[in-house]
């Protein structure tokens, strides 16, 4: 057994292990999703596939990892695993992730004995998927790309040129698809070698046991928050805007969460069957969401480790919208987004002092691509939006924050974007109004508009425009998201999710949602309400009509006379 000093000092070094992987990685990877935005999931893992330590990333990509290691070592068995081996996995059900988001993983072996593994997941930017960039409107996995199972990129430490052929041969981006993967295997042979120097240095033994403790810890303090939160049952749905290829039927995702003082249960029955676009979500996904939810409420400000998760069981039906089975499609896999904020919404009924109103509840991505005319080589670039949070009963809801699933990722800067592509930035700021009025307000989203300089095609990934953001006690919902292109012009055309071909000088305009208000905007503090007038998240006209208070537009000065009777005269509509 190792003592407790020695296991914490262990943790910290697979933590430290972790970190030099997430390095390793943003050094080497060709691609800005990967090295700006930070589009990625590192583990260090157990030899059961569970994770023990990480990197911050996309939050849901680590605890996809456990489920899809544990998919290839079921599929391959471990003996087939050697010293120096690295796997290439991406067939979507077991990866937990659509095919443009390949998991490489690698056995940690000492003295030729299996004491764990490193992962590491990133987009790469394209496997031969029907449509360059990404594909919104396929019906079966077939048409996303090619698909590796669990394959060997490394036999022993030798680079398995029959594999890397097959993914070159099969990309329009060879040389960069084949250097983010490069540099996932970088990243994972790092965490190899740094949890082997621990092991040789305390012994394998007391590093697998140190492990199991860790994990055993992380089931403790979960266990004991889920004491402390309400019991009960609670049922709520929201709804994705379409599937990409029925685009009149919104998408019905019902969750039921029950919670006792030994477990929760995640129940997505009742969510839409017979989906036919890809927006269906492996199980694994599926899982990964709850957690993340789960940890949200239970450890929150500790590093994420499988033994957090002990308490938490998901109930899916197969073939649904939130199991997808094979050859469902999942490419565009925004229902795990959306979903994330729906088992809120349920608990929200519960505990809504615990939870947030709704955020602008979507990551509002935008991807261009063409050929560049500065040097006429094809280009791809994307980034993920800012939205507003839902207000909560401690305060205001941040304002223009990376959505909850991507607590780790950035935006792709105007600089990186306007250097790398023919794309002109020519506004990007706050959008006034768009949070949800109330006694604690939401966050406003955010507003870029890109003008594009040669002919692209500019892809909008947004699937929450046709319902709102929700509130919690009497607020008032966010501002929705919205694209709209040509703005002002007789092509003027307001979207959600879209694949649009663009002419020189077209423009595109993200718009991203707000998050819900808590509580009666009529309780607000008139000087809270002034202030966010001054700051230019509320306009003049919108803190007297939402909140009866009525701001003076040049001194930004409240007139407590004018408002004390707006606001005798009844709450808002």
């Amino acid at each position: 057994m190792s003592g407790t000093i020695t296991t914490e000092i262990i943790r910290h070094g697979l933590l430290a292990a972790a970190d030099e992987m997430a390095r390793n990685l943003c050094r080497t990877a060709y691609n800005t999703v990967v090295y700006e935005i930070h589009d990625y999931g590192i583990g260090i893992h157990d030899p059961n596939g569970d994770v023990v330590a990480d990197a911050p990333g996309i939050a849901v990509f680590t605890r996809a990892s456990d489920y899809g290691i544990k998919k290839a070592v079921e599929f391959l068995g471990a003996d087939a695993m050697n010293p120096g081996d690295v796997f290439v996995l991406n067939y979507p059900y077991w990866a937990s992730a659509h095919t443009l988001d390949p998991l490489v993983f690698a056995p940690i072996h000492h003295d030729d004995r299996l004491i764990g593994f490193t992962s590491c997941r990133v987009h790469v930017l394209d496997l031969n998927q029907k449509d360059p960039g990404y594909v919104l409107d396929s019906t079966d996995v077939y048409q996303e790309g090619l698909v590796l199972p669990a394959s060997k990129l490394y036999r022993r430490g030798v680079p398995n040129s029959d594999v890397f052929n097959i993914i070159r041969f099969n990309s329009r981006l060879p040389e960069r698809t084949i250097g983010d993967i490069q540099a996932q295997v970088s990243a994972c042979v790092t965490g190899v070698r740094r949890t082997q120097e621990i092991a040789d240095k305390y012994g394998a033994d007391t590093l697998l046991n140190a492990m199991n403790a860790i994990n055993d810890h992380g089931e403790r303090l979960a266990r004991l928050a889920l004491e402390r939160l309400p019991n009960g049952t609670w049922t709520a749905y929201d709804f994705v805007d379409h599937d990409g290829v029925d685009l009149e039927r919104m998408i019905k995702l019902n969750v039921t969460v029950t919670i006792s003082d030994d477990e929760m249960v995640i129940d997505w029955s009742g969510s839409d069957r017979r989906v036919r676009g890809p927006i269906n979500v492996p199980r694994g996904l599926t899982e990964a969401l709850c957690c993340l939810i789960f940890k949200s409420l239970t450890t929150p400000d500790t590093p994420v480790v499988a033994g957090n998760f002990r308490a938490l069981r998901v109930v899916t039906e197969k073939g649904s919208v939130m199991h997808a089975v094979p050859p469902q499609p999942t490419f565009t896999m925004w229902t795990g987004i959306l979903a994330s904020e729906v088992i809120l919404k349920a608990l929200a009924q519960g505990m809504p002092d615990l939870v947030p109103a709704c955020s602008g509840g979507d990551v509002c991505s935008m991807m261009g691509l063409g050929v560049n005319p500065r040097n006429g080589e094809p280009w791809v670039e994307a980034t993920n939006e800012a939205v507003g949070f839902g207000a909560h009963a401690g305060g205001d809801g941040e304002d223009g924050i990376m959505h909850l699933t991507e607590p780790g990722c950035r935006n792709n800067p105007v600089e990186v974007l306007e250097t790398k592509s023919p794309m002109l930035i020519e506004f990007y700021g706050y959008r006034p109004d768009s949070g949800g009025a109330g006694r604690h307000r939401g966050g406003v989203g955010v507003g870029r508009s890109y003008r594009f300089l040669a002919e692209s095609k500019g892809i909008c990934i947004v699937y929450k425009t046709k319902t709102n953001p929700w509130s919690i006690g009497g607020g008032r919902v966010g501002g929705n998201n919205h694209v709209i292109v040509n703005p002002g012009t007789d092509r003027e055309v307001v979207q959600g999710c879209s694949y649009n071909h663009l002419e020189p000088g077209d423009v595109l305009v993200n718009n991203t949602g707000g998050g819900g208000g808590y509580g009666n905007p009529f309780d607000r503090e008139p000087e809270r309400v002034a202030r966010d007038v001054r700051n230019g998240f509320v306009s003049v006209q919108a803190s007297r009509r939402e909140y009866g208070v009525v701001v003076d537009p040049a001194t930004f000065e409240v007139d407590l006379q004018e408002t004390e009777a707006l606001r005798a005269a009844g709450a808002p509509a």
